[in-house]
């Protein structure tokens, strides 16, 4: 085989992993990760089970269709993960005293749940506000889309030079700490501050205290009138830098800001509308769709799948997990021995011609086509 014979397969092969993109509308994904980010803040990663690219404007927001307590609920949160990681994005929900579903999030939702979102939307983004100098103001865990915004322009190696500045309750409330002082400290035009309101009893603490004034800014960011800035946090801090900048004289042409609350009432109508079609719809296939059992032979399970599900994600509906990597046929991880029944594996280079001879698929990306059998 030829070196350009190869490269024709690369191209190829990423052709077909990429015809899956994201568009605004209903999505279903499953949350693959939990990531603890402070004493009340979860990060849900989520990635669909077929393999998608999640392209969105860093800042922009995600709507989640969740069924509490027999009730219908959406709920907006914004995309904190960058899209320079697209085959996955990530929310960070802070646990809210009497908050319906925040406590639901954190209380109930696990590793392996399938949910159903709407997005990306929003118009809050760095993208359609190109800049050579970015302030990044947020405050508590209005940080998500700022922070979107600060993976996004590190990983592309923007030549911006990036102010952020982040304010907290407390040093421990900090969220992606780590992270942003990894950041900061690894290129010399990412800036970073953080201001805590206060410090427990004999804590050491070397950043700022107190609240983000005026001179504060003027300090951290002598430039700051000469920024394009985007805030984001809950409603006082956001009100506390708007009456700030606008008594400096700032040119409020150039500051963008996402009020960090209830999900907008046009985002929730247009939601639930999609919701309400797509549900229609799903009971119309449902009636007509041909369904097929998965059955592991040693275990003795088995389920029944819809047309178009995997042999993966059956297994995932019977509990048993399946390890993979890539999630579209290219790392072979998944591969599973089928003894009985008929799939159609669209794969990407990770199972060899004499494997798929012996009856072996990738589970990833093998959808039945009969009743289907492995040995699990």
């Amino acid at each position: 085989m030829t070196e350009s014979d190869v490269s024709n397969i690369i191209n190829s092969n990423l052709l077909e992993v990429n015809t899956s993109i994201w568009a605004n509308g209903r999505h279903i994904v499953r949350c693959a990760r939990i990531i603890r980010e402070t004493q009340d803040v979860l990060t849900f990663c989520f990635m669909a089970e077929q393999p998608m690219l999640f392209f969105f404007k860093p800042g922009q927001f995600v709507t989640l269709e969740l069924e509490i307590d027999g009730q219908q609920v959406m709920r907006s949160y914004t995309i904190s993960s960058s899209p320079s990681t697209p085959y996955s994005f990530s929310i960070s929900v802070k646990r809210v005293v009497g908050g319906q579903v925040s406590n639901w999030l954190h209380d109930n939702l696990n590793e392996g749940d399938v949910i159903a979102v709407h997005g990306p939307v929003g118009n809050f983004n760095c993208i359609d506000y190109p800049s050579e100098r970015v302030l990044l103001l947020s405050g508590g865990v209005g940080v998500t889309p700022v922070m979107s915004m600060a993976r996004w322009l590190f990983d592309t190696n923007a030549e911006a030079d990036i102010c952020f500045i982040h304010s907290s309750r407390t040093p421990e409330d900090v969220i992606y700490k780590r992270e942003l002082e990894q950041m900061s400290s690894r290129v010399s035009n990412f800036h970073l501050h953080l201001i805590c309101e206060r410090t427990a009893p004999g804590s050491v603490w070397y950043g700022h205290r107190g609240y983000l004034d005026h001179q504060k800014l003027s300090i951290i960011a002598p430039d700051f009138m000469e920024r394009e800035i985007f805030c984001c946090g809950p409603e006082p801090y956001m009100r506390a830098i708007k009456a700030m900048l606008r008594e400096a004289g700032f040119d409020m042409s150039r500051y963008h800001d996402e009020s960090f609350g209830a999900t907008p009432v046009e985002v929730e109508e247009e939601a639930i509308s999609q919701a309400e079609t797509f549900i229609e719809a799903e009971e119309e296939f449902a009636e007509s769709a041909e369904e097929f059992s998965v059955t592991l032979s040693k275990s003795g399970m088995s389920t029944q799948i819809a047309e178009g599900e995997t042999v993966h994600a059956a297994a995932n509906k019977l509990g048993v997990y399946i390890p993979k990597a890539c999630g579209m046929g290219i790392c072979g991880t998944c591969k599973v021995l089928k003894t009985s029944g008929e799939v159609t594996m669209n794969h990407n280079g990770g199972i060899t011609d004499e494997d798929v001879a012996e009856g072996y698929i990738l589970s990833c990306c093998s959808v039945p086509q009969s009743n289907v059998e492995i040995d699990l």
